[in-house]
């Protein structure tokens, strides 16, 4: 059974051979920080960490953020594409009970908005369940801007939503595995659950 809590616990993981060896400054965390700052009106509290592409060490890091520190939703960045060094989608798979394969579908769709190559990108979803605790965990991809279009969805320059972003189903889904209630600013994403399972304000 989940544990439910009152503030969101996510966790952010910016998977990167060059920035983890300090090469350069990742900006996988910062942009995913500043778009959870700017679309959550609940209360948050994220548990922040910068590993390689390697497997056994994504693995570990997605077992720990969700068994030992109860993070209701794991967010990667990075590692999703067809090269050798990509390992980010099977070590999450590795440690999931269960895909959520509509999430992975639509980011791409979002990407192929832009450039023909989105069809090159492995990103996923999945649930890691235990007898105590669950969570949602995402791959993401590696760019601020694909970060925000992927949470966010496409707009027009009346705000109009054009295309659904990813994170309007992830309340509902993080309400569905036993996590806290999520609401969010719907300027910048609005949060879409059935009418049974809205909270009355």
């Amino acid at each position: 059974m989940a544990t439910t809590t009152d503030i969101l616990k996510v966790g952010l993981v910016s998977v990167s051979d060059r920035a983890a060896a300090g090469v350069y400054q990742d900006q996988g965390i910062p942009a995913l920080q500043e778009w959870l700052a700017g679309a959550l009106s609940t209360p948050f509290e994220t548990c922040v960490r910068l590993i390689p592409d390697e497997q056994a060490v994504i693995e570990q890091t997605l077992i720990e953020l969700v068994d030992q520190l109860h993070c209701d939703l794991v967010l990667t960045t990075g590692g999703t594409g067809p090269s050798r060094r990509d390992v980010t989608p099977e070590a999450t798979l590795a440690v999931a009970s269960k895909t959520m394969p509509g999430f992975g579908e639509q980011m791409r769709q979002i990407s192929l908005q832009f450039v023909p190559t989105a069809i090159l990108s492995r990103q996923l979803a999945a649930i890691r369940e235990t007898p105590e605790h669950a969570a949602l965990l995402m791959n993401l991809p590696g760019q601020p801007k694909a970060i925000r279009e992927t949470l966010e969805g496409l707009k027009d320059t009346d705000g109009k939503q054009l295309v659904a972003g990813i994170f309007a189903a992830v309340p509902y889904c993080i309400d569905l595995i036993g996590g806290p209630y999520i609401e969010t600013h719907d300027a910048v994403c609005k949060a879409f659950r059935p009418k049974s399972a809205l909270r009355q304000k």
